[in-house]
């Protein structure tokens, strides 16, 4: 039988999935790459491991949300990432629908 942390930690994953999203968009207007974004994200009260987040941004990269460019020119190759032009109107609706959702639950909360 679990206990009740256990559950809890369980849960608090299930929800930081769903969330990670928002963070890691919020932080792509300008250009940055994996290790400055674990960092700022980081600084901001989000903690994500960077094989979690490499996987993250190449399935966005993908969906067509970001875009990446290599930079070459320091001694250490770094592929940058950016919201695309979609990918800054996917993050303004998911912000929308975040806010609702808050509201929601928090009406909910309110009236237990």
């Amino acid at each position: 039988m679990s206990s009740v942390k256990e559950t809890i930690s369980g849960l608090m994953q299930e929800l930081r999935r769903g969330t990670i999203i928002i963070g890691v968009l919020s932080q792509l207007s300008e250009p940055q790459y994996g290790y400055s974004l674990v960092a700022i994200l980081e600084e901001k009260g989000i903690s994500i491991d960077p094989g979690t987040l490499y996987p993250l941004l190449r399935r966005l990269e993908k969906q067509e949300l970001l875009e990446s460019k290599w930079d070459t020119n320091e001694t250490r190759p770094r592929k940058y990432y950016l919201l695309s032009p979609m990918g800054k109107e996917v993050y303004e609706q998911l912000c929308l629908e975040w806010k609702s959702m808050i509201s929601s639950v928090e009406n909910i909360i309110e009236q237990s």
